[in-house]
């Protein structure tokens, strides 16, 4: 995710110049985060896409109160939700929560402990995440993919740090007891693991 300093100089440049090359690098660096925080709540990606393409739209016309937003990155997170669920609300006659949702698991971050698990391994880790309940795998998503802190996270969900911390623990345990993991099998054969 783009750098917190970064985004607060666009979100500047935006508010105070109208400068569109700054729009243009906002909506690039956040547009597959804000898409796949949107999938939790559209589970299309087509509608995804119409849910934060109206985030980024009002974003720009609205631009000159963005000088009043304290912190950018929790306010566009919380745009793109309320947008979601005002679509559904819209649509669907009862009330919606974040337990109603699915979503896809997507990670736009490689790591080296990433590439050393086989790609078997990483279907096993997918599918368990996708396993985890909704507002469990939102949580998980948005604090060990979008690296956001418990406090982001429970300000965008309207929960508590509490509750995210909990749910992180959850989503971890529950993680850690659908796999098992073989180390042998994940690190590749060029790789030996002795003991000292």
């Amino acid at each position: 995710m783009i750098a917190a300093q970064r985004l607060e100089e666009l979100r500047v440049c935006i508010a105070n110049s109208d400068d569109e090359s700054a729009y243009k690098e906002l909506f690039i660096s956040l547009y597959p985060h804000l898409h796949a925080f949107a999938m939790h709540f559209m589970r299309s990606k087509q509608l995804s896409e119409e849910v934060v393409s109206d985030v980024f739209i009002k974003i720009w016309e609205k631009r000159k109160s963005l000088a009043k937003v304290e912190n950018f990155k929790i306010y566009l997170f919380v745009a793109t939700k309320n947008t979601a669920l005002n679509y559904l609300n819209k649509n669907k006659s009862a009330p919606l929560s974040l337990d109603d949702f699915g979503g896809e698991f997507n990670s736009s971050y490689a790591d080296p402990e990433q590439l050393l698990i086989t790609s078997d391994m990483m279907k096993l880790v997918n599918q368990a995440i996708l396993n985890l309940p909704p507002r469990c795998r939102t949580i998980f998503q948005l604090v060990k993919y979008d690296r956001m802190k418990y406090r982001e996270v429970a300000e965008i969900l309207n929960i508590s740090a509490k509750t995210v911390e909990n749910q992180l623990a959850i989503a971890i345990r529950k993680i850690g007891s659908t796999i098992s993991f073989d180390m042998n099998r994940a690190v590749p054969s060029s790789i030996h693991l002795s003991e000292s």
